[in-house]
């Protein structure tokens, strides 16, 4: 029989996801009713907060109303992008002093609270991130167990079939949508560019429109005075996955836009990044990248560089680039949601009660079975599948053919 915990910590770390709260909200609820007597604590701000030892304990009150969480986007305890293996990144932003292993610091904090069981909330790399140090740690002679819950709006997490938080990023993207597509009718031939979340991965973009296109369908129309499904409707997605065709697809959008007087467009912040970056660096230009190696994306501006290519090809006298990304990944997290976040935040206290790590997760190499899931099994950037038939009903429905895959 395993001891009991005696102290299990808790951190969120990378982008926001409509996950982050709802599920801190949950574990607290599960340890309250499961492991009454366990301390928890939580790191302020993800691993800065683990190296810089700023954390906050759980009280009887914040036990006792962790309901509330479930209201709120975003993370309560804060995020960060932290790299523990980026030495150089850590020692710049004043998390370690020079000459200091992150991981050691890191290490020596865990083991000075106590901790037994870690539970850290993010993408494949917080949680490898934190496989690593629990190997760090083993190495070193003391045991903890590290347990991960899949966060990421990308839904890119291999072999997981259901990130937490994208069922919810994909609804408020299509939400966002409902509003912005009246800009259509603020100028002559109007082109909007409704520019998505997702770095490698489409599957939020594709998914955002789907959504979209559903909400479109139960409006209320008025044909006869232009209110009709033709402009208000997707006419065009594209994902990383995709090869774009700018010339076939600009003589498809120039005569929607010569007979309805509008296009409206859904593309991946990371669609065609690669020559893009490719095209801007023979040009001399520098491309900034995060303490993971990730470009920047809000430096590359994938809609405003789409935008510029397609706006005189179609013939459009204003062009409208606008971003959901913020709006849908702060949000609180929809029912949906809430019910898989649930599922895997009672299996991660299960979990650690028998000292068992690994990601949380429906295995799609283990017939979708939520279970936990070898971190060394966890991957990012998985790809999304332009197969799946619901996409491909989705294309069929907004006249676009199907596309060829981008080459990788």
């Amino acid at each position: 029989m395993q001891k009991p915990l005696k102290t299990v910590a808790f951190l969120t770390a990378g982008g926001l996801a409509p996950c982050l709260s709802s599920s801190l909200g949950y574990l607290i609820e599960a340890y309250s009713v499961r492991s009454p007597t366990t301390h928890l604590i939580c790191y302020k701000s993800g691993y800065k907060g683990l190296l810089l030892g700023d954390k906050v304990e759980v009280t009887p009150k914040m036990r006792e109303q962790c309901g509330t969480l479930q209201l709120h986007g975003g993370s309560p305890i804060g995020n960060s992008r932290v790299k523990l293996t980026n030495v150089k990144d850590c020692v710049k932003r004043g998390l370690v002093q020079e000459g200091q292993d992150p991981q050691q610091v890191a290490a020596d904090q865990l083991i000075k609270d106590g901790v037994d069981v870690l539970h850290t909330i993010g993408g494949d790399d917080t949680n490898t991130a934190a496989a690593a140090l629990a190997d760090f740690l083993k190495q070193n002679g003391y045991h903890m167990t590290v347990i991960g819950l899949p966060k990421t709006v990308d839904n890119d997490v291999v072999p997981i079939k259901q990130s937490l938080g994208a069922w919810t990023a994909a609804q408020k993207g299509a939400e966002f949508f409902c509003n912005v597509v009246a800009e259509s009718t603020a100028n002559p031939r109007m082109f909007i560019v409704h520019e998505v979340m997702g770095r490698d991965c489409g599957w939020l973009t594709a998914a955002t429109a789907a959504e979209y296109m559903k909400m479109l369908d139960q409006q209320e129309k008025l044909p006869e005075l232009f209110v009709d499904t033709e402009r208000l409707r997707v006419h065009a997605v594209y994902l990383p996955e995709m090869a774009i065709d700018i010339k076939a697809e600009s003589a498809r959008l120039r005569k929607i836009m010569d007979l309805h007087d509008c296009v409206n467009i859904f593309i991946s912040e990371g669609a065609g990044v690669k020559d893009i970056v490719k095209e801007l660096e023979s040009q001399g230009h520098e491309i900034a990248r995060d303490a993971f190696g990730h470009v920047k994306l809000d430096a590359i501006n994938v809609g405003k560089y789409f935008g510029e290519q397609f706006a005189a090809a179609i013939g459009a006298e204003k062009t409208l680039v606008q971003k959901s990304g913020y709006f849908a990944r702060a949000a609180p997290a929809n029912e949906a949601d809430r019910t898989l976040i649930r599922k895997c935040s009672m299996l991660a206290v299960d979990c650690a009660l028998r000292r068992q790590g690994g990601v949380i997760g429906q295995d799609e190499d283990q017939g979708d079975v939520l279970s936990a899931i070898a971190f060394d099994r966890i991957k990012g950037g998985k790809k999304f599948n332009l197969s799946y038939p619901w996409f491909q009903e989705l294309l069929k429905c907004i006249g676009q053919p199907t596309p060829m895959p981008a080459q990788l």
